[in-house]
This record gives C-alpha cells, sequence and structure tokens, in this order.
C-alpha cells in the first residue's frame, strides 16, 4: 500500500464551526478593528504566527546564549509551511495568488527510520526528530524522574530509558519554541506512565481500589481546597508515592507556563482518562468483554487526549477558551484522541497477547464479540482507526475553512503533528513493540 505522504492535515468540524470565524471578528470589529485587518499581522509567507523571534530557532539548552540558536530543520519547516494536499488550501491564511503553494512531498529521512509501519495503517511519515533536543530532553526528564520525583527504583532504569520519552516528544512537538516548553509535556507524560503503570497494570497497578487511588492522584492535579486542619494532611499525600510525586511536580512546572484556561482545560481531560481508567478496571473486576461500541466508548477516555490538547501550551500560544470548547473543536481533539489510541492498540498488541491475564485492546475484543479469528480481527482493527484517521482529517478541514483565525489554524496542523508522531514513536520503539505475524 502506497504512503500517504507527509502530513496533510485535513479536517473536517460539524457546520456549527461557521460561527467562529464571526465571534472573533466580531471582537475585532467592537474594539475599532477593520475584519480585513484581523488578521493582517500574520506575514504573507507565513500561515500562522510563531513564538516573536530573530532567526527561526530555538536554543537547545536553557543556559545558551540567545545566538547560538537552532536553524528550523525540515519538520519544523513544514510546520512553517504549512499542510499540503488534497482540501488543505483553507489552512492558510496567505491568499494564495499572492503565495504560490508548497512543494507537496517533504523530502524523505536521511537515514531509514527503525521499526515496521504496520501493513495498510494509514499514516504520515515524519522527519526524524532533531537529535541534539531528543538528546537534551531525555537527560533533563530521567534527572527530573531521579532527583526531583524519586520516580522509580534502580531495576527499572532500563524500562524507563527504553520508552524514549524524549524521542516522543520531540516527534510530537516539532514547533515548541524552548526545551523547557518540551518538558512540559515529557513531565506531564512520564506522570500519566507511572500512574498507569503502578496503579492500574505493570507494577503493581490492581482495578481493587483503584478509584481511590486515582482520586488522591487526581488532586495533585486539581488542588483540594478544605480547612487549616485538614490541609497539612492533604498537602503530605501527594509525597506518599511515586504517581503522585510526579503528578504534584508535573503540574507545578506545567502552571509556571500555561494560563488558567489551559491548566483547567488540562484537569478535565485528565478526569475523563482517569474514568476510562475506571470502566476499563470494573470490566476487568467483572470478566466482562464489552461489545465493540462499549470499548471504543472506553476508549474514548482512556487515551492520549490530554497529550495533544496540551499542544498550544507547548506551543508557547494560546488557543483562547472560546474556540477551543465548541463542539467543532472538541470532535477534532476527540478523533485525534481516538486514532491514536488504536495504534497504541495495535503496536502493542504482541506485547499484550504475551502478558499474563487478559489483555483488552480491540482486536482482542472484536474477536471474541464478532467471532473472528485474531488475525481477520487485527486487520479489522486496522481498518477502524484508518476510518477515525480520515474522520479526524475531514473534521479538521472544515473546521479550518470554517473559522481560517490564526490560533485555530496552528492548533489544529500541532494536533495533527501531534499524531503523526505518535505513530512515528509507536513505530521505531523497538524497544517495546513488535508486530504480530499476520502478514
Amino acid at each position: 500500500m502506497p504512503e500517504p505522504g507527509p502530513s496533510p492535515l485535513q479536517s473536517s468540524l460539524p457546520a456549527a464551526a461557521a460561527r467562529f470565524g464571526a465571534h472573533v471578528f466580531a471582537g475585532a470589529l467592537a474594539s475599532g478593528i477593520e475584519a480585513a485587518d484581523a488578521l493582517s499581522t500574520v506575514p504573507a509567507a507565513v500561515p500562522v504566527p510563531l513564538p516573536p523571534a530573530g532567526p527561526v530557532g530555538v536554543p537547545v539548552s536553557g543556559d545558551a546564549p540567545a545566538a547560538a540558536v537552532r536553524q528550523a530543520g525540515p519538520a519544523l519547516e513544514r510546520i512553517l509551511r504549512g499542510p499540503s494536499g488534497l482540501g488543505t488550501a483553507s489552512l492558510h491564511l496567505a491568499a494564495r495568488a499572492e503565495v504560490p503553494p508548497a512543494a507537496p512531498a517533504a523530502p524523505a529521512p536521511e537515514e531509514p527510520v527503525p521499526g515496521r509501519p504496520i501493513p495498510g495503517l494509514y499514516h504520515h511519515p515524519i522527519q526524524e526528530p532533531d537529535p541534539a533536543r531528543v538528546a537534551e530532553v531525555s537527560r533533563r526528564i530521567k534527572d527530573w524522574a531521579v532527583d526531583e520525583v524519586d520516580l522509580y527504583p534502580d531495576d527499572w532504569e532500563g524500562e524507563f530509558d527504553g520508552f524514549s520519552v524524549g524521542r516522543y516528544m520531540v516527534a510530537c512537538h516539532p514547533d515548541a519554541p524552548t526545551v523547557e516548553h518540551l518538558m512540559l509535556a515529557t513531565r506531564l507524560m512520564v506522570a500519566e506512565n507511572a500512574v498507569d503503570d503502578c496503579y492500574c497494570e505493570d507494577h503493581g497497578g490492581s482495578p481493587i481500589g483503584l478509584g481511590g487511588r486515582l482520586l488522591m492522584a487526581h488532586t495533585a492535579l486539581d488542588p483540594l481546597h478544605t480547612t487549616k486542619e485538614y490541609q497539612p494532611e492533604w498537602a503530605q499525600s501527594l509525597h506518599s508515592d511515586a504517581p503522585r510525586r510526579a503528578y504534584r511536580s508535573a503540574m507545578e512546572y506545567f502552571l509556571q507556563m500555561a494560563s488558567p484556561s489551559q491548566a483547567d482545560r488540562f484537569r478535565h481531560d485528565m478526569a475523563r482518562l482517569h474514568m476510562g481508567y475506571l470502566a476499563e478496571a470494573a470490566w476487568a473486576q467483572t470478566d466482562h468483554v464489552p461489545e465493540v461500541w462499549e470499548y471504543l466508548a472506553m476508549r474514548q477516555f482512556n487515551n492520549f487526549r490530554p497529550c495533544p490538547t496540551i499542544t498550544d501550551s507547548v506551543g508557547g500560544y494560546e488557543l483562547p477558551a472560546d474556540l477551543h470548547a465548541p463542539a467543532a473543536m472538541q470532535r477534532v481533539i476527540a478523533l485525534a484522541g481516538n486514532a491514536t489510541t488504536i495504534v497504541n492498540d495495535l503496536y502493542s498488541y504482541t506485547k499484550e497477547q504475551a502478558s499474563p491475564g487478559r489483555h483488552l485492546n480491540l482486536p482482542v475484543v472484536i474477536a471474541e464479540r464478532e467471532d473472528m479469528s485474531e488475525q481477520e480481527a487485527y486487520l479489522k482493527a486496522v481498518g477502524v482507526h484508518n476510518d477515525l484517521m480520515h474522520e479526524f482529517e475531514a473534521e479538521s478541514a472544515a473546521l479550518a475553512a470554517a473559522c481560517p483565525v490564526p490560533s485555530v489554524l496552528r492548533f489544529l496542523r500541532g494536533v495533527a503533528v501531534w499524531v503523526d508522531g505518535n505513530h512515528y514513536w509507536h513505530q521505531t520503539n523497538t524497544y517495546r513493540y513488535s508486530l504480530p505475524d499476520f502478514w
């Protein structure tokens, strides 16, 4: 099956999105700004505003001199250039007559990408993430995990390194203005995985009593407001285990750079994630295999959604709440989270099948509920993923056409790049994943 090419970010959202642009321009008019001037500050050659700076580049370390900047690599150039492909013209603010369209295909990676993509899986290849940034993020996150939050014992070090979280986050956020912005996402990703492993799965997790553990951990993100008598006991509890220490610290860093609206949005999506954990735990306790549609409903909550929802925080800008909250944008974000989570089901299938007990994933549920062989069920799950991806791209394109506001266009592109980076990490993380022999 031919590769679909570099990330095009097509998308489409319900017709209600058409009101977004009117809302923004009405605000501009109320401030005495002509509608035609509302976007005039966007440079003609750059479809979406990026963090102000001289040359496009980012220091690799926090104490590097300002002049020592990293020139834009191919991945960042692709962000600056904007998406290409069928249906993506609306994602560019510049007039098409004045700015010639960019070449539709990005150059192939200079070196072979490790790992084999799942045959037939719809995805967009990306350029290799910046190795200097990967190394710096990897160094900083390990220092944080070991020295600041005491996240794991010594015998877990190999697993931590094998997770390759630095490469993961740099691939998903190539437009992050600094390494510290990348660290916002990296700490939160590591903390979320600590909760999953220690409370739910690999390292002592259990469905029994999970609700209480998750609730206490969630208070590290959404703090308890109580009386002076009981506040100290709650504060002390945030240091009582690795997941809570990680949540507390990662959220403190996030709050230093995110707006209150962005922080509240993230807390909401983490509550969704925890609710998904609880549904899966309840099924495990009752040995219930859900219907396929029920499983997909659970996976809409127990999924990667908190990661792409902070793409603007990591990018150093903000998608305003009234542009993030409407149903059209929420549908795009949900579809992105659902598609990327099925990618995880597919790449981790062999690993989970080799583990003790029964692990629910989409191929397993399809096989049992639709009376299919493992191979048939796996291939059908690939088709479910592809349908979700096509829907995500169609909905994004429609929203971009209906609401050509700079922050909306940049956010949509950022989510699409996160989707691509997520697939890249799963494909290339051969330490964790291998494919079943179904082809």
